[in-house]
């Protein structure tokens, strides 16, 4: 259960009423989810965030579907099922074929392994690896 009220269209204030629906445009689709509702208890996070993943997730260097393959790594990493759930969903949109996604879960598991391998052992950083 959500720690903040889940706003709904009726509810919503003008600014945040205004970012569902321009959610709702630049996906294409008239479904707001229950992340973007649970922001809406405070608008300016809600607005400052939506501007903030726009900006991040639109086609750059990396294409869209390697940054929806970053955010699920990462939200495994962090222990966030809403935000796997969410993103193994936008990344199937953007075509992660099963063959990806069974590929992706491989390398998160072995980076968890051996993250808590050098981790455990302290393995000093090779000089070459660094940026300095």
């Amino acid at each position: 259960m959500a720690t903040v009220p889940l706003i709904t269209d009726e509810a919503a204030g003008a600014q945040a009423r205004a970012v569902f629906d321009d959610i709702r445009e630049k996906r294409n689709t008239d479904y707001v989810n229950n992340f973007w509702r649970a922001l809406a208890a405070d608008p300016t996070l809600l607005k400052l965030t939506w501007e903030r993943v726009q900006q991040v997730m639109s086609p750059g260097a990396l294409d869209p579907l390697v940054k929806e393959l970053i955010y699920v790594a990462v939200s495994a990493a962090n222990g966030c099922s809403y935000c796997v759930h969410s993103h193994t969903a936008a990344a199937r949109a953007k075509g992660m074929t099963p063959e990806q996604h069974g590929e992706l879960l491989q390398v998160i598991a072995l980076a968890n392994h051996t993250n808590a391998l050098a981790n455990a052992l302290q393995v000093e950083v090779d000089a070459r690896f660094r940026a300095d």
